[in-house]
């Protein structure tokens, strides 16, 4: 599995290694039954705090993507389409509210950003 921690980032290192589990389940790179790396093979390999890759971990486990079996590890979850289709569309809708308050900053007119919308969605 491999994660990579950007420390210029102004993302906090645990959502980095969130984000990016969740990225490698929803390509399938990372599988139903998959066994992630331990807390402390993670931490020693990425050079960062074990608690990182816990709160990490944790997070992971309360968004449904994990489960953790105690004194066996963490194994990615039941892949839920569902799920995972929601997540994307909750980071697309984000990303797109950044590009909107950027283009409001910028003074872009709303019907300007939506031309600008059609043009992409084209091509």
């Amino acid at each position: 599995m491999k994660i990579i921690i950007n420390n210029s980032l102004m993302i906090p290192i645990y959502e980095q290694i969130v984000d990016q589990i969740k990225t490698l389940i929803r390509k399938g790179e990372l599988k139903e039954n998959d066994n992630l790396p331990s807390v402390r093979a993670l931490a020693r390999e990425l050079k960062i705090s074990a608690l990182t890759v816990k709160k990490a971990y944790d997070d992971l486990e309360a968004e449904g993507f994990t489960v953790t079996v105690h004194g066996k590890g963490t194994y990615v979850a039941a892949t839920n389409a569902e799920r995972l289709l929601e997540e994307q569309k909750k980071e697309v809708e984000a990303d797109l509210e950044k590009a909107i308050q950027k283009a409001r900053r910028c003074g872009i007119s709303d019907e300007d950003l939506k031309d600008i919308f059609e043009l992409l969605l084209e091509g």
